[in-house]
């Protein structure tokens, strides 16, 4: 349960602000949000799940203490990453507003794409890493899953009554501190390990 609760928590924060959210929020404006959720649920849930196969291998390839210090420093990094931002390229825009079809296929194909090597995927993979067994694997898979489909939900939703007036900086740096603080945490943890 522990591993589900850290990996919803630091996914959640890790998507906030990333394009994945400008990405969700465009789909939205020409799907049906629920389209758009199930799109996003079963790439996240596919991407997620090679994340967490690929952490597991390194995982237990790896003493704990080394992982711990790698992880540490790959989620400083993330905090910085989330820092310099995330943004939506004019051909990401425009395949998400002339996406045709089934709106869960291409949603769906969407998010696939992007999430590939994204930081939430990196984030995923070390938290995996950082576990042992296949319940706490579950859970990395599980919370990480849904932390990312509810940052996305609340884009959906926040972009739907704010329009596109997000306080993206408070958002930004919010994010930041968080990745920041889990990434002192593993340090930490790693150094005494």
């Amino acid at each position: 349960m522990s591993a589900f609760l850290i990996s919803l928590v630091v996914i959640f924060v890790a998507e906030l602000g990333d394009k994945s959210q400008l990405m969700a929020m465009t789909f939205a404006t020409r799907f049906r949000a629920l389209h758009v959720l199930i799109g996003i649920t079963a790439a996240t849930a596919i991407v997620h799940l090679a994340s967490v196969a690929l952490g597991a291998a390194l995982g237990a390839a790896l003493p704990t203490g080394p992982i711990s210090i790698l992880a540490g420093v790959a989620f400083l990094g993330f905090a910085l990453w989330t820092l310099r931002g995330d943004e939506l390229d004019d051909d990401e825009r425009d395949r998400a507003r002339r996406a045709t079809g089934s709106a869960i296929l291409a949603v769906g194909g969407a998010f696939f794409l992007a999430e590939l090597g994204d930081k939430t995927m990196l984030a995923t993979v070390t938290l995996a890493a950082d576990q042992g067994g296949l319940p706490a694997l579950t859970g990395v898979w599980a919370g990480s899953t849904v932390g990312m489909v509810a940052a996305d939900a609340l884009a959906i939703v926040v972009g739907q009554i704010l329009g596109r007036k997000l306080p993206e900086r408070v958002i930004k740096y919010g994010a930041a501190a968080g990745f920041a603080v889990f990434g002192v945490l593993l340090l930490a943890e790693g150094i005494t390990a």
